[in-house]
């Protein structure tokens, strides 16, 4: 959780050559630990495919996964079968997008380079200084006009 946020800290971290690490990205310090648990070695490939599949967020998924099962323990201590735990998950988790399709989401026109620059500064705005945020949003944008395709009446 220390790594987290506005006021995260770095983490220093030895090799096993002895070499010093210091970072607070989450998938960075997992990857330079030995486990042998189960769970443990799930937190991890968690964070691997957070990080191949997203490139960020790693922190927060681990964080996130670490509390789905601190939340799950009084049940198993129940005797309630795991698999009803997943399907309880599962339901919450269709109701949660459900409310955030309803009553939290915005649409946003995809031509409009004002609004596109805005989700893409709050995607990428804190992974640069902010002297440089502006320029990367407008670059990015432009990257993705370069590519964009229309597909199904999309873009």
């Amino acid at each position: 959780r220390t790594c987290l946020g506005p006021r995260a800290m770095l983490k220093m971290l030895m090799n096993p050559i002895g070499g010093i690490i210091m970072t607070n990205d989450g998938n960075a310090i997992l990857r330079e630990i030995t486990v042998q648990h189960p769970a443990a070695k799930s937190m991890i490939e968690i964070s691997r495919t957070q990080d191949e599949e997203v490139g960020d967020g790693t922190t927060s998924v681990i964080i996130l996964a670490g509390e789905l099962l601190t939340a799950a323990l009084p049940y198993l201590e129940q005797n309630i079968h795991p698999t009803v735990i997943i399907s309880a998950y599962r339901q919450a988790l269709e109701d949660i997008i459900n409310v955030l399709k309803e009553k939290v989401s915005v649409p946003v026109d995809v031509n409009n380079p004002e609004q596109m620059t805005d989700v893409i500064n709050s995607c990428i705005g804190t992974k640069f200084i902010s002297k440089w945020g502006d320029l990367a949003c407008r670059i990015a944008l432009e990257a993705v006009k370069t590519v964009c395709i229309e597909e199904g009446g999309r873009k």
